[in-house]
């Protein structure tokens, strides 16, 4: 049984390459606590083996949890939900700048991802994306937003929402996290 009331824990899913210490996933875990899934193989990510790692991770850990993920992470997000047996012990999830895996840069560069899940997510869930990303139009990040059943927010042009965006410590995207822990899940 899952303790609603219990204050979650936060699990940061980088994208490709990781997040370095000057990403925000970074300073959430220096600043609040949040614990990284820690993946074996940035370089060449294997989807089956990162959505292993994330099932292992996450039953590691108290229920609920909340989601952060960044890029490649929000693909593996969707990914996980769509076949694991475990998400009622997620409360929310932040998907932040999702790549147009479908792209043919992309798809070269990152085989095996494409085309990404698309169905919606079973908790509450908010995608924000940068109007200036060089990874994904802005359309596309709201198109995944809307299949997942997800809220949306526009971050201004600002990049990939990365170390290279000036983020900092990035305390709205913190809120909007934590806000999503209050949200009721759909029926």
């Amino acid at each position: 049984m899952i303790d609603h009331q219990a204050s979650p824990r936060v699990l940061t899913l980088p994208g490709w390459l990781g997040s370095g210490p000057g990403h925000w996933q970074s300073r959430w875990e220096a600043a609040h606590g949040a614990t990284r899934v820690q993946q074996h193989d940035w370089q060449r990510p294997l989807r089956g083996d990162w959505t292993a790692r994330l099932q292992d991770v996450l039953l590691a850990q108290p229920a609920p949890v909340l989601l952060a993920a960044h890029s490649l992470g929000c693909l593996l997000l969707a990914w996980w939900a769509a076949h694991s047996r475990e998400t009622a012990r997620v409360a929310g999830a932040l998907l932040v700048a999702p790549p147009e895996i479908e792209r043919a840069d992309l798809r070269q560069q990152i085989p095996g991802w494409a085309p990404p899940a698309r169905q919606r997510l079973p908790f509450p869930a908010l995608v924000m994306a940068s109007s200036d990303d060089p990874y994904a139009r802005l359309d596309y990040a709201r198109q995944l937003a809307q299949d997942w059943g997800a809220g949306w927010q526009d971050g201004g042009a600002r990049g990939h929402l990365n170390a290279d965006s000036g983020l900092g410590d990035w305390p709205e995207g913190w809120q909007a996290l934590r806000a999503l822990a209050a949200t009721p899940a759909a029926s």
